[in-house]
């Protein structure tokens, strides 16, 4: 009797996973596979955005950059969850990164050269075979700077760094920016300056992605824990705004937030000038 009540005193309460029961095992992969849901998700809402675009038979432009927004969140669910359930791996953060090639890179160019270049048609009385040749080539440079960016930030992530600013303009943000400016304008481009004017914004976010310009992540934020009232009705009045007036609000979003990351460099750039010029 003895040796049976030392044998239960001295068991372990804590099993292998090969020892867990199979409900129990089968919980812990279902956990460590909802990331890689939201992350098919994502993927999805890319290849819907390329099929719209090459549908020639009813282009759906607006639903097409709307489906870019909806990945957007399906992406930072993806990753929210997996930090919450503290199931990020090797694998979901290489999964994730090339479902955001797909729908941050190849499906935004997409929309950007059906929406803004190929209207340029013969009877505009304008040349356009120089700009369709351009916006390929400025397509391609981003696409390549997409898959930069990405390989780079999964090296960052590997390494111990402060989590609280990306280097360089991550992904979403440039697609977003096309998004909601395809959003706003709605119909495709007729005036050829104008498609200038957008092969010159995507190079910019292309060299933004390659730059060391640093952008805050929001991962440092704690979501869960009380806030002030105020911060709930600013959050309302956000949503309003997107729900309402989504045309100006996503397009001020976006753009705010890819300025933000520029000025305050020009700011710390002209601070660390000052410092140097003063007298010791």
């Amino acid at each position: 009797m003895a040796a049976k009540e030392l044998d239960f005193e001295t068991a372990s309460p804590i099993l292998p996973s090969d020892a867990l029961p199979s409900s129990k095992r089968r919980l812990r992969r279902g956990i460590h596979l909802l990331p890689s849901i939201f992350t098919v998700a994502n993927l999805m809402c890319g290849c819907y955005v390329i099929r719209v675009v090459v549908d020639r038979n009813g282009l759906d432009y607006d639903a097409a950059s709307r489906a870019i927004w909806i990945a957007w969140v399906f992406d930072a669910l993806d990753g929210a969850l997996a930090r919450a359930t503290e199931t990020s791996s090797a694998f979901g953060k290489e999964f994730d990164s090339l479902a955001d090639i797909v729908t941050f890179g190849l499906a935004p160019i997409f929309l950007a050269y059906v929406w803004g270049f190929k209207p340029m048609t013969v009877s505009t009385l304008q040349d356009t075979g120089s700009l369709l040749e351009v916006g390929w080539i400025i397509g391609l440079f981003y696409i390549v700077c997409c898959a930069w960016r990405l390989a780079r930030f999964n090296l960052q992530v590997a390494k111990p760094s402060d989590n609280r600013f990306f280097v360089g303009l991550p992904t979403p943000a440039g697609a977003l920016l096309i998004a909601a400016l395809v959003h706003y304008v709605g119909p495709p481009l007729r005036d050829v300056r104008l498609s200038w004017l957008l092969l010159s914004l995507l190079a910019a976010l292309a060299l933004l992605m390659l730059s060391s310009v640093r952008y805050y992540s929001f991962k440092d934020i704690r979501w869960m824990r009380r806030r002030p009232s105020l911060t709930v009705i600013l959050v309302m009045v956000l949503l309003a705004a997107v729900v309402y007036f989504s045309r100006i609000a996503l397009l001020a979003i976006a753009g705010a937030y890819v300025c933000q990351g520029v000025v305050v460099q020009l700011l710390r750039f002209t601070r660390h000038r000052r410092n140097r010029a003063r007298p010791i």
